[in-house]
């Protein structure tokens, strides 16, 4: 990979690879406790710096706005087509509500779960959840057979999120019947075009997430979501949660009336400078 550079950089308690290259910057930054093959992460990253990725369909994307605990400030919420409401503890209920109520009857509202439920837990929550008027619940079992059982159960529309990473996953989701929507995060399965792959085997709706990444990493995401045949969900794509402040770039990609626009994110050197701990290297170097 001539003309590639590594960027190592601490940003909070997270490792963060940078990979400057001539098609634009990749990240590699796995997220601790979190599924996703460092092997995997590197490759999406160095797909971002050497090759680029498809042409956009769409100019921007919309996106999601997040709830994670209460209390829920309805002007955070203001302006998303969609809000997802992290759940899978106590309160949840209570959580879900609030969030319905600040964001009225007219906003796309769904909940993630993470994999944290039973089969017999997730139908007895999501038929209390079920009166606030779910887009989505997204993987409230860990596994796809579970999951296939539980679309049999329930009526609300169920996605696959971590427990879809390989194209045999992929193609197992269709055959099993599992899920109605697929959530992909491009750093897990490997990049774009990687995501791409599985979005079509899968044979249903699919839509981009990130994981916490810099604007470099979310640019990935936004780029998927821009290259998707179709695009009927909001997407979950945000910069560090919204961490501004521990960005990488003076303009970290920020959602304007809950839309992203596609652009590429180049780091500014003096930020880079700040979160460095090593002096950046040819990636041969780097990789030796």
């Amino acid at each position: 990979m001539t003309g590639v550079r590594e960027h190592r950089l601490r940003i909070g308690d997270r490792t963060v690879w940078l990979l400057e290259g001539p098609a634009g910057w990749g990240e590699c930054s796995p997220l601790p406790g979190y599924p996703c093959d460092p092997a995997a992460a590197w490759r999406a990253a160095e797909e971002a710096a050497t090759q680029g990725w498809p042409a956009p369909l769409r100019a921007a994307v919309p996106v999601n706005a997040l709830v994670t605990r209460a209390p829920v400030a309805p002007a955070a919420l203001a302006g998303y087509p969609a809000v997802k409401v992290k759940v899978g503890g106590p309160g949840d209920v209570e959580l879900v509500a609030a969030v319905r109520d600040a964001v009225g009857p007219r906003v796309a509202l769904r909940v993630d779960a993470n994999g944290a439920w039973d089969l017999d837990t997730a139908v007895e929550a999501i038929g209390r959840l079920a009166r606030f008027d779910l887009e989505l619940v997204e993987q409230p079992v860990s596994s796809l057979d579970d999951l296939a059982r539980l679309r049999r159960r329930v009526d609300v529309p169920l996605a696959a999120d971590e427990c879809v990473r390989s194209p045999d996953d992929a193609r197992r989701l269709r055959t099993l019947g599992a899920a109605d929507v697929l959530v992909l995060k491009v750093q897990p399965v490997g990049g774009v075009r990687a995501a791409l792959v599985l979005a079509d085997l899968a044979g249903v709706p699919a839509l981009a997430s990130s994981m916490y990444e810099t604007s470099v990493g979310v640019a990935a995401g936004l780029a998927l979501a821009a290259a998707l045949p179709e695009l009927p969900y909001a997407c979950g794509l945000a910069p560090g949660a919204g961490r501004a402040a521990h960005d990488v770039t003076r303009e970290p990609l920020t959602p304007t009336a809950g839309m992203l626009a596609v652009r590429p994110v180049t780091p500014d050197p003096e930020l880079l400078s700040r979160y460095s701990v090593s002096p950046a290297v040819s990636i041969h170097e780097a990789r030796s």
